[in-house]
């Protein structure tokens, strides 16, 4: 049987990990069924107060992950969400390279709709990119989509947690405005859905620096290889470099969309899209309706757990490149090194065109690059958090009073 944490979450076994938490399958005997917990694996004060942020979230929306509980025990701390097993984006491309046009835009739909319902809570994402978008196991059927992972997200008007040399986002996912320091808001991560369909309808990382510059220099592209000329207009509008140019808004972008779909020739015989369980089957002691209470173990209770001697469990999928669990990269992937710059050449010639990089990584971290870098100073748990919640409790008084 597996650990228990707080007297209510039983660990079963480890399924991802992300820059600072391992995502493990546990069994909530609260609410009798399988969740997803993200165990913070760090205690400095930075990470802990990321954490309140991000566990005082709760957008009840169908294409959301957001958290739905969390719990302190000793120097330990977690919260749940619920349990995803199809994978992300990036292990779909991984698997299928580019994907058709129609379902990309099923899936952009998607997106859209939960980017409209975090930027209704008033919420910048800051993240958004293939590996924080998950899937729910349909096989052939429509597609779920449920954007995830708000760990950098923050209220507009909040204080920041960096300083103004800090650039916060995904290389490669961030949009040019706040490279220049910008302070977070919506168009952001409209960019950052127009680098994802392109990720998704070309199958391979797109070159933002490139875009970029090709934009600024010559405008937007008449079109790009691959897709359809009413959906690259969407996806162009998303991706201009001046935030005044895009959409508005996710609603806005969601009825262009809606309009580019009905003018797309329909699709034509081919294998179709399936998006399968990449967890895996529960181990020994667990069924669907939970754990075999006959079979409790004499850790029950302890409130400890085996980070470091508990091993990922086998994920039974088709293989394809980049593939790993839901929820991030396996504790055993090893870190994606640099992309090469774009060249001038590649600017002009290759930005849309040409085979650039291999699909993204899945699970790659949000990265944040201090001019400063030092060690995090560990501290208390239960009395940080105590603290912490102080803290977010005033400033979110002040940000709506």
């Amino acid at each position: 049987m597996g650990e228990v944490f707080a007297g209510r979450y039983e660990l079963i076994d480890p399924v991802g990990r992300g820059g600072a938490g391992a995502v493990w399958r546990a069994w909530d005997r609260r609410r009798g069924r399988y969740v997803a917990a993200k165990v913070l694996l760090q205690s400095d004060a930075h990470t802990l107060l990321r954490f309140v942020r991000e566990q005082a979230l709760r957008i009840d929306h169908p294409h959301v992950l957001a958290p739905a509980s969390w719990a302190a025990d000793d120097d330990k701390v977690l919260f749940t969400m619920d349990l995803v097993s199809g994978g992300s984006l990036a292990h779909l491309v991984g698997d299928f390279g580019p994907l058709p046009p129609r379902f990309v835009c099923t899936l952009l739909d998607q997106l859209l709709a939960g980017v409209t319902a975090v930027h209704a809570e008033g919420v910048v994402h800051r993240d958004i990119k293939p590996a924080n978008i998950l899937l729910e196991a349909t096989g052939t059927k429509r597609p779920h989509l449920r954007l995830s992972d708000f760990g950098i997200a923050m209220r507009k008007g909040e204080p920041r947690l960096t300083e103004t040399d800090y650039v916060v986002g995904t290389p490669g996912y961030v949009a040019p405005e706040q490279l220049r320091g910008a302070e977070p808001d919506f168009p952001a991560d409209l960019f950052a859905v127009g680098l994802v369909a392109l990720y998704l309808l070309q199958g391979r990382k797109p070159d933002s620096r490139a875009i970029v510059e090709h934009f600024t220099q010559h405008g937007a592209p008449e079109s790009a290889a691959g897709i359809p000329q009413p959906l690259w207009q969407v996806v162009a509008t998303l991706l201009q470099p001046d935030p005044h140019a895009r959409f508005r808004t996710a609603t806005g972008a969601r009825k262009a969309l809606t309009a580019a779909v009905e003018l797309l020739p329909q699709a034509g015989p081919g294998d179709p899209v399936e998006v399968f369980d990449r967890i895996g089957p529960l181990p020994p002691g667990f069924g669907p309706d939970g754990p075999d209470t006959a079979g409790t173990s004499s850790a029950e209770g302890t409130g400890g757990f085996p980070l470091a001697t508990k091993q990922s469990a086998t994920a039974a999928h088709r293989p394809g490149p980049g593939a790993d669990p839901a929820h991030g990269a396996p504790p055993s992937a090893p870190a994606p090194g640099p992309a090469p710059a774009a060249t001038e050449r590649d600017v002009a010639t290759h930005a849309f065109t040409a085979p650039g990089r291999p699909p993204e990584a899945p699970g790659t971290p949000a990265s944040a690059a201090p001019l400063r870098p030092g060690p995090p100073a560990k501290v208390a748990v239960p009395v940080l958090l105590a603290a912490l919640l102080c803290f977010a409790v005033g400033i979110w008084a002040l940000t709506t009073g």
